[in-house]
């Protein structure tokens, strides 16, 4: 079994539970607007997608309109943001750590835009842990398409067989199957269990720590 050297990580949901804060804010847009309220399984439910495509899916708006959620919902999320800590879950910073120390390359690959991601990172103090990130805008083609996959083997210039893709959505698991890699779901964030395993995740873990014991991860 060849080992991996390169991890791909999903951000909200697998590394940190912004959940209360996404969901807490896609709610206040709405009502910014004057626009249908969502239940928090509603809001939660669009956590990963493209922020414009999550409000045109989460309600049978115009792209216009779309638009003006994202502008209102980056404007209210910000606010938020300066007074509300994001958690990570739990065993997540140790385990990063030591995956660093063990030599891994770990990355992000994440609907959130590239700034958010890199203020988390700092925040998190995971700067030299994870030295690439990519975004919203760094890609043309977001989850679940393979793009930001493809896009981070070729920086990295590994392969397929080298890399694995951690998420916490079956979009996460459908980007890492269509490049080819190797994918691990956890059970912990917005997605399901059964979301996962329908999607064909080779992994499922509910403990961010038991990727340490994964058979590509624990091998010599």
């Amino acid at each position: 079994m060849k080992k991996v050297k390169l991890i791909i990580l999903d951000f909200d949901g697998t590394l940190a539970d912004t959940r209360e804060l996404i969901v807490k804010t896609m709610q206040q847009t709405l009502e910014a607007l004057g626009l249908e309220s969502r239940t928090d399984e509603q809001c939660a439910s669009m956590i990963g997608l493209p922020l414009k495509q999550a409000f045109t899916d989460l309600l049978p708006i115009s792209d216009e309109m779309g638009g003006q959620c994202v502008e209102t919902y980056r404007r209210i999320f910000n606010e938020n943001n300066a007074v509300y800590k994001i958690p990570t879950f739990p065993n997540v910073l140790e385990t990063l750590h030591q995956l660093h120390k063990q030599g891994y390359t770990l990355t992000i690959a994440s609907s959130r835009r590239n700034r958010s991601l890199r203020e988390f990172v700092n925040d998190m103090h995971l700067n030299d842990v994870i030295p690439y990130v990519l975004g919203a805008e760094d890609v043309t083609r977001a989850k679940p398409n393979p793009e930001p996959v493809l896009q981070t083997l070729e920086n990295f210039h590994c392969t397929p067989d080298e890399a694995m893709v951690i998420g916490d959505t079956w979009y996460d698991i459908e980007m890492g199957k269509r490049a080819g890699v190797k994918t691990c779901g956890v059970t912990y964030g917005n997605g399901t269990r059964e979301e996962l395993i329908k999607a064909g995740a080779d992994y499922l873990l509910d403990d961010f720590g038991a990727l340490l014991f994964l058979p590509e991860i624990n091998s010599i």
